[in-house]
């Protein structure tokens, strides 16, 4: 790991069912210069559950930053974008959508649906690792994340 900026680890929850992509995207961060540490669940059933600190994932760690995979079977991208974006308790965690999908479509719904952004993962190997460098320099090192509340609330998405 380079040099280390901070004492607590950037909590990343990564959404993505690829493991190529999974792979990749822990070796580049763990090579940032930014502490950080990333939890990974493969679908939107198990993200929800992640950040609600349900079942196999009661001990989760409130993440400052989720990287989201738009297409999974059940429940995808664009339905857990939308559950975080009116819960009260998750809505302020910034969302970065990182798909394959360049449709228009889902540009404008995930921006409709308070994305804070929309990149497009590149299949090429050069520019993947690019971009997640790009993310980690921008994400974890210029924006400022909110750090306040570590755990997940058990009481989140709950009415």
């Amino acid at each position: 790991m380079g040099t280390i900026l901070n004492d607590e680890p950037i909590e990343i929850l990564l959404v993505e069912d690829n493991p190529a992509d999974i792979r990749l995207t822990r070796e580049i961060f763990a090579g940032a210069k930014v502490y950080n540490k990333i939890s990974e669940v493969r679908n939107g059933i198990e993200a929800l559950s992640f950040l609600r600190k349900k079942g196999k994932y009661a001990d989760a760690i409130m993440p400052d930053l989720i990287l989201l995979d738009l297409n999974f079977p059940k429940k995808d991208g664009r339905e857990v974008l939308a559950e975080i974006k009116v819960d009260e308790k998750l809505k302020h965690i910034p969302v970065i959508v990182f798909t394959t999908s360049n449709a228009e479509q889902d540009v404008f719904e995930s921006y409709n649906m308070h994305a804070n952004c929309y990149i497009i993962k590149p299949l090429d190997l050069n520019q993947f690792v690019n971009t997640i460098k790009c993310i980690e320099s921008f994400w974890l090192s210029i924006v400022k994340l909110t750090r306040k509340k570590k755990n997940c609330s058990t009481q989140a998405g709950e009415k």
